[in-house]
């Protein structure tokens, strides 16, 4: 049993969304062992909850709201999340390219409420309406802040940013 569970291959979930959940971990933890500790704790829930998800979009949805969650537990319970952008890494991208550093820099220096909606939105291709629905507030709410962070983004970016 034991063997079965190190395989990723035999864990599907891992395998489907384990790049979406690394990648909210590090937004938020902003450091590879960090962001791999956090992981590791998404998927060990998942793996504990023994839920039965309507959906693959359920499922999705479920493992984007546990990782936002341990993120922000893991920060509150730690002065190491004040990190300096000086000193975090790029994630590789799916095709293990480093995403474009200043776009990084700025999406890191949102407000947490922004990254959210911002990595939601973009880079998982939800809806607003989904969005609401995960982080459990109003559609208007989802609205706001993504323009909101697009404006923030606007500032930091100057040209170079592309809506």
């Amino acid at each position: 049993m034991a063997a079965a569970s190190s395989n990723p291959s035999s864990f599907p979930a891992m395998e489907k969304y384990g790049t979406m959940v690394y990648r909210i971990c590090f937004l938020y933890m902003k450091n590879k062992a960090d962001a791999e500790d956090a992981f590791q704790d998404v998927f060990l829930r998942h793996l504990e909850a023994h839920r039965l998800f309507f959906s693959e979009e359920h499922e999705k949805a479920w493992l984007c709201t546990v990782a936002f969650n341990r993120c922000k537990d893991l920060l509150r319970r730690s002065a190491r999340g004040n990190v300096s952008i000086d000193e975090v890494e790029e994630p590789a991208g799916p095709d293990n390219s480093s995403p474009r550093s200043d776009v990084l820099e700025a999406v890191l220096q949102l407000p947490a409420k922004y990254k959210d909606v911002i990595y939601l939105h973009y880079y998982e291709g939800y809806s607003s309406r989904q969005i609401a629905r995960i982080l459990k507030c109003t559609e208007n709410t989802i609205y706001s802040q993504l323009s909101r962070a697009r404006g923030l983004l606007k500032e930091r970016l100057g040209d170079e940013f592309e809506d």
